[in-house]
């Protein structure tokens, strides 16, 4: 069978992709296990590898930003973006080779110490599943194989139907780049293959992104194995009565309507002290007006089209849920096939959709507060906790608010949408289980291993240096 990927923007075809069966899945996987068991693959080799497909990427950065354009719902501005940020990635993991060491064991400061010296060691965890989304189809990808690879691991990619060209591609630069096919592969969706890839016996670790209610199903199905999880979040801004009106309402602007909202960072939730509520309101539903919404492909346009119409349909049912429940629309509210113009709500009941779990699309509520203890409240009344954003222009308030905050990061004087790759990303409640950005995955995806020697031991009778004291026998 295959599966046919359109752009979203305009419903063309762009090509047609072979979708995997679990019994792919289960030679894919085998496969790797057997070349996990029998080649070596020495570190310096696994980081010139990774080295290589820097280079090879950044002299096809256009080409990856023209496929993730058309694929996806990203402008090409967005997808240029995001080949940058993917050559940074595997530039990290490179030199995250760094990480696997190890250090010594304290036996000398041990009771039991006795005559043993000792050390650890990162070894790989084995196998990798990696399960990625349509919406960074390019350096969410990265993010899991990069750090699987440097670690020594073997890596299966199963990439989003939505998007499967993206990271189709990048496998086989990888491979060209001198990974080898004993340690990378590639499935498509197909009947039954998430499950035979999560449920597989030999599949060591699961590295997902997505949604909460499909992580808790691979959770079930997967059994006794390490999972790692980022699974989005309902961002909170909180602009405070001493901050900078328009620099918080360009931020917020910038931040909400980003890839259409489809990023798990994106402002969805902004809370402004009373005294500055109208300032900020008014700017953000300027800047919001001032936004372009069209082709993907033309640099003049800000904000392309959500990743399918269906998504779009579902955007507008939450707007128009949260407008009969007494919410105002600024600025947006409608649609056109796929595209979804960006919006700016107020006066939203804390029980809506919108407000209550992630919108992934371009609306952003806007809310007073008096006190900051009640700005602090509301974003975290949120079943998820990725990041969140503080606007303040005095340094305690900041840090005493982003020690409240019950987040993964807390931007001062920016949004929540904040992220360089080598920092450790995650988040708590539903935003997730463990924490990506490179040298974090990397540690995330090998384990220490000890190796201990007794000196003293029957096959390595010690002996004492020429000149020294006899040993000295216990009575």
């Amino acid at each position: 069978m295959t599966l046919e990927v359109r752009d979203p923007e305009d419903g063309v075809l762009l090509g047609r992709v072979c979708t995997s069966t679990a019994e792919d899945v289960r030679r894919a996987v085998a496969h790797l296990h057997r070349h996990l068991q029998g080649d070596e693959w020495p570190l310096r080799s696994r980081r010139q590898a990774l080295e290589k497909a820097t280079q090879l990427l950044t002299e096809q950065a256009d080409r990856f930003a023209n496929i993730i354009a058309s694929e996806s719902s990203k402008t090409i501005t967005e997808a240029e973006r995001e080949v940058r940020r993917c050559i940074e990635t595997f530039r990290l993991s490179a030199a995250a080779s760094g990480e696997l060491t190890g250090e010594t064991l304290g036996f000398e400061d041990s009771m039991a110490g006795g005559s043993k010296i000792g050390w650890y060691s990162r070894k790989p965890v084995g196998i990798v599943a990696a399960i990625t989304p349509f919406n960074d189809p390019l350096n969410l990808v990265a993010h899991k194989l990069g750090p699987a690879l440097i670690g020594g691991n073997g890596v299966v990619l199963k990439p989003s139907a939505r998007t499967p060209l993206t990271g189709l591609a990048l496998v086989q630069l990888l491979l060209e780049a001198g990974v080898p096919s004993g340690r990378i592969a590639a499935i498509v969706s197909g009947p039954g293959v998430a499950e035979a890839l999560v449920t597989d016996d030999q599949v060591d670790l699961i590295s997902f992104t997505g949604g909460p209610q499909t992580a808790e199903r691979i959770a079930a199905a997967a059994g006794a194995k390490k999972i790692l999880s980022e699974l989005g979040g309902n961002n909170a801004t909180i602009v405070c009565a001493d901050a900078d009106a328009h620099q918080a309402a360009e931020a917020i602007v910038a931040g909400a309507f980003g890839v259409a909202g489809q990023n798990c960072l994106s402002v969805q939730r902004v809370y402004v002290h009373i005294s500055l509520f109208e300032e900020v309101l008014e700017q953000v539903t300027r800047g919001t007006e001032a936004l372009r919404t069209g082709p993907k492909l033309d640099r003049g346009t800000d904000v392309g089209p959500l990743i399918s119409e269906a998504e779009a349909r579902r955007v507008e049912e939450w707007v128009e849920e949260a407008r009969a429940a007494g919410a105002t629309v600024h600025v947006g509210g409608t649609r056109r096939n796929a595209y979804y113009e960006p919006t700016v709500l107020t006066d939203v009941p804390a029980e809506c959709r919108v407000i209550r779990d992630e919108v992934f699309g371009p609306v952003v509520s806007i809310t007073p507060f008096i006190s900051v203890a009640d700005a602090v409240h509301a974003a975290n009344s949120s079943d998820y906790g990725l990041q969140a954003g503080v606007f303040t222009q005095s340094i305690d308030q900041a840090l005493d608010i982003a020690e409240k905050l019950h987040v993964g990061a807390v931007v001062i004087n920016e949004t929540s949408d904040v992220r360089i790759d080598s920092m450790p990303f995650g988040g708590f409640k539903k935003s997730g289980v463990g924490r990506e950005g490179v040298r974090y995955a990397v540690h995330e995806m090998t384990e220490p291993k000890s190796t201990i020697v007794n000196l003293r031991g029957s096959g390595a009778r010690w002996q004492p240096m020429p000149g020294a004291l006899p040993e000295r026998t216990m009575p």
